[in-house]
C-alpha cells in the first residue's frame, strides 16, 4: 500500500520505531500525538523530519485535520500498563476507549477504509492451560493464595497442576483489568466501524515489547523498562512472584515491522473484514529470565525475587504467533539474546517526572 499513513501515539515508544518503518519502506507517515507530558515528559516536542499534528484523540477536530489526505491509520495511541490503582480508570476509558470511537468516526467522514490497530496480549486474561482432563479455562487468581505464595492456577475441578499452552487468536477473550478491558473494547469498536463501513482492521495483540526508547521511571512502563530503570541507577531489578510468569518478550523493531506488513494485508475490500494476530518472538521465557539476562548483560547486580505481586496480573500468557508470520510478510524476529544485549546499554527516554 503506498500513500499517506496516519500514526497516532507516532510520537511515543513504539509509533516513533512505527514511523521510522514506514519511511524506510517508502512510505509517508504522518503523526498525531498529544504529547501528553506524564508520557512524554516535559520537554516533549514535535520530531524534526515527520509531519506531526499535536493534539489528542479525542479530539474530534484534530482527528479530522490529522486525517485530511490520509490513506490508512496504525492507531498506537493509548494509555498503556495495568497502573497504579482504580482511580487510572476513567483516563484509561478516555484514551483508549473513546479515544478510538473518535478516530474511527473521523474515518468514517474522511472516507478511510483501512486501520491496523495496536491490540494487545492482555485480552486473552490468563493464557490457555491443560491437565489430566483437557484444556482449562482458570478463574481470576485469588488473593489468599497469592499472599500465600500460590502463585501457580490449579485445575478448579481436581486441583491438579495445569500446564501453560500456547494461546491462538480464536481463543476466548477474558480481559482481567482495566487496561485489558479499554484493548478489548478497542477491538470491539474496530469490528463495529469495519461492519458499518466496510473498512478493514488488523488487530495486532503485542505481546511484552522491549528495545531501545523506552520510558524509564514511570509506573506505567512494561516490566522490561521497569528493569532497565533499575538497573540505571545502579539498583538490583525487582521480580514479583517467584519469577516463573511466563511470558514472550518482542523487540520493538519486530512490532514496528508487522505493523508496516499489517497495511499490505489482503483481507477482501469491501467485507468489513477483521483479523487479529498475535504479534511475538515465539519463544517463551520468564520473567526471572528476562531480569538475569538484562543485569548480566549490563554487569549489574543481580535480580531480586520479592514474592510480592499485583493482583491484575495473569500468571502465564503466551500464545502463538504462527498466523502472522504465515499470513504477514514479515522477518524473522530479533533473536531473545541479541535483542536484551542491545536493549541493556540502549538509551532510555528521558524519565517522567
Amino acid at each position: 500500500m503506498s500513500g499517506v499513513v496516519l500514526v497516532t501515539g507516532g510520537a511515543g515508544f513504539i509509533g516513533g520505531v512505527v514511523v521510522d518503518r514506514l519511511q524506510a519502506t517508502g512510505r509517508t507517515a504522518r503523526v498525531l500525538d498529544s504529547l501528553r507530558p506524564d508520557v512524554h515528559g516535559a520537554d516533549a516536542a514535535p520530531r524534526a523530519g515527520v509531519e506531526t499534528a499535536v493534539g489528542d484523540v479525542t479530539d474530534p477536530s484534530a482527528v479530522a485535520a490529522a486525517l485530511d489526505g490520509v490513506d490508512a491509520v496504525i492507531h498506537q495511541a493509548a494509555k498503556v500498563g495495568l497502573g497504579v490503582d482504580f482511580d487510572d480508570a476513567p483516563d484509561y476509558v478516555a484514551s483508549n476507549a473513546l479515544g478510538t470511537a473518535v478516530l474511527l468516526a473521523g474515518m468514517r467522514r474522511a472516507g478511510v477504509g483501512r486501520l491496523v490497530l495496536a491490540s494487545s496480549m492482555v485480552v486473552y486474561g490468563e493464557g490457555a492451560y491443560r491437565s489430566g482432563r483437557g484444556p482449562v479455562a482458570v478463574p481470576p487468581r485469588r488473593r489468599e493464595d497469592l499472599d500465600a505464595g500460590r502463585f501457580e492456577p490449579r485445575d478448579p475441578v481436581t486441583g491438579e497442576p495445569l500446564v501453560p499452552e500456547l494461546v491462538t487468536e480464536d481463543a476466548p477473550l477474558d480481559p482481567r483489568n482495566v487496561y485489558a478491558a479499554t484493548k478489548l473494547h478497542q477491538e470491539h469498536l474496530a469490528s463495529a466501524w469495519a461492519r458499518a463501513t466496510g473498512g478493514r482492521v488488523a488487530a495486532l495483540r503485542y505481546h511484552n515489547v522491549y528495545g531501545p526508547g523506552m520510558p524509564q521511571n514511570t509506573p506505567y512502563a512494561g516490566v522490561a523498562s521497569l528493569f532497565r530503570s533499575q538497573l540505571e541507577r545502579g539498583e538490583a531489578p525487582t521480580v514479583l512472584e517467584d519469577g516463573g510468569q511466563r511470558r514472550d518478550f518482542v523487540h520493538v523493531r519486530d512490532v514496528a515491522a508487522a505493523n508496516a506488513a499489517a497495511l499490505d494485508w489482503t483481507g477482501a475490500p469491501g467485507d468489513g473484514t477483521v483479523r487479529a494476530f498475535n504479534v511475538g518472538s515465539g519463544v517463551v521465557h520468564t520473567i526471572l529470565d528476562l531480569a538475569t539476562a538484562l543485569s548480566a548483560a549490563r554487569g549489574g547486580p543481580a535480580p531480586v525475587v520479592t514474592g510480592g505481586y499485583r493482583l491484575g496480573d495473569v500468571r502465564h500468557i503466551t500464545a502463538s504467533s504462527a498466523r502472522l508470520r504465515a499470513e504477514l510478510a514479515v522477518p524473522d524476529p530479533v533473536p531473545f539474546e541479541e535483542g536484551v544485549a542491545e536493549f541493556a546499554s540502549a538509551p532510555l527516554r528521558a524519565a517522567v517526572r
